[in-house]
């Protein structure tokens, strides 16, 4: 019998179909000094002024910088601004760069970290693990409040990019999980629909390559085959009916279900890493990324997981995964193939490349012997 380990994250509530009107205040009693962080794109919005409201008098100190890929001099200026204003909470206002941005700034502050170089060695750091949590929290810690699907607010791990460099790093710590998450289906409607839209095919991702995984386990079964079906109903509810608030609170659900099958150890593969190098690469959003590599690490890992790609296949419509992920994808007017982000097969080589050799590439459940492989991936999205 094998021996697994089910990892509890430092999460204490997760308000669900609440408003943040409702859920803010408690979540801010036990603080004297909050920084709310957000975008540009979202500063001046009535979500905004809604958070600014809830918070009150205890408002210390507003952040709306934090770009796309969370980028690390905009994790050191918000690392920089919470060391000033002495902060003891941060509320998290966004997508998930807005939400990994925080944690990772949050990381600098307890760790004492100032610079590039030493944000950038954080990435390197062993020994961490989710569920060893035990002992005193450190300070500040975050309340997210998403207004996309990508489900970042329920992870203690967070990627931040190296803009010059074209490198994405990713930094864990059992701390860096929001300690609350209030998910808020009219907090979404100020996202775009097409980066929201996207977002929940990030949500999907997650889900489906665990399900795919050539190791999984009852737990992230259940939750990760939940999500496939709730997100399969809700985004093209979403789609058709923009004010369609049930639908959007169901698929806030589903993103939360996808990514539990990683407490239960169940890794992704492939889709994941690749979309780390486009984002870094060539800044393709998050979401979109998932829509131009989900479909093909199917076809490609087609001969490992074929059963298990039929079930999920079927919940999509179809008969086989990829092409049945596509076909949704499209359907949802969102982008499928490379050359619609003005990517050229002649740049493939070099996206290969930049692999390092790690995870969650190393994890795919088809093995990825070399850059090679993901050439012959990329292709397929071509």
């Amino acid at each position: 019998m094998a021996a697994h380990l089910h990892q509890w994250p430092a999460q204490g509530r997760v308000y669900h179909d609440t408003a943040l009107a409702e859920a803010l205040p408690r979540e801010i009693a036990d603080a004297a000094r909050v920084v709310l962080v957000t975008t540009r794109s979202l500063a001046g919005g009535a979500l905004v002024a809604a958070a600014k409201a809830a918070i009150g008098g205890r408002l210390a100190g507003f952040f709306s910088a934090m770009r796309a890929h969370s980028p690390v001099e905009d994790v050191l200026a918000l690392a920089t601004l919470l060391r000033e204003q002495e902060a003891d909470l941060v509320v998290a206002l966004g997508g998930g760069s807005v939400i990994d941005g925080s944690k990772v700034a949050c990381l600098a502050v307890w760790r004492g970290i100032a610079d590039a170089g030493s944000l950038i060695g954080a990435a390197a750091s062993r020994g961490a693990a989710p569920a060893f949590w035990d002992g005193a929290a450190p300070t500040p810690r975050i309340v997210a409040v998403p207004t996309t699907l990508s489900a970042a607010e329920f992870a203690p791990n967070a990627g931040y990019t190296d803009i010059a460099a074209g490198r994405k790093y990713r930094a864990l710590d059992p701390w860096m999980v929001p300690r609350a998450v209030v998910l808020d289906p009219a907090a979404t409607m100020e996202t775009p629909a097409e980066l929201y839209l996207s977002s929940g095919i990030r949500a999907l991702d997650h889900a489906a390559e665990r399900w795919c995984s050539t190791r999984p386990l009852p737990f992230s079964d259940a939750v990760s085959r939940e999500a496939m079906v709730m997100l399969a109903d809700n985004l093209p509810r979403v789609k058709r009916h923009p004010d369609d608030l049930a639908a959007r609170g169901a698929c806030q659900q589903a993103a939360w279900l996808s990514v539990m099958g990683g407490w239960a150890g169940v890794p992704v593969g492939a889709s994941h890493g690749l979309g780390y190098i486009l984002g870094a690469a060539r800044g393709v959003p998050h979401g979109i990324t998932s829509c131009l590599m989900l479909h093909a690490v199917m076809r490609w890992n087609a001969p490992v997981n074929e059963a298990r790609q039929r079930e999920l296949a079927h919940i999509f419509g179809g008969e086989e995964a990829g092409p049945a992920i596509e076909a949704f994808v499209r359907g949802l007017g969102l982008p499928t193939r490379l050359s619609q982000q003005g990517i050229t097969a002649a740049e493939i080589h070099g996206l290969a490349a930049r692999w390092t050799g790690d995870a969650p590439i190393a994890t795919n459940p088809r093995p990825i012997t070399g850059p090679a492989d993901l050439e012959a991936i990329l292709h397929l999205a071509a």
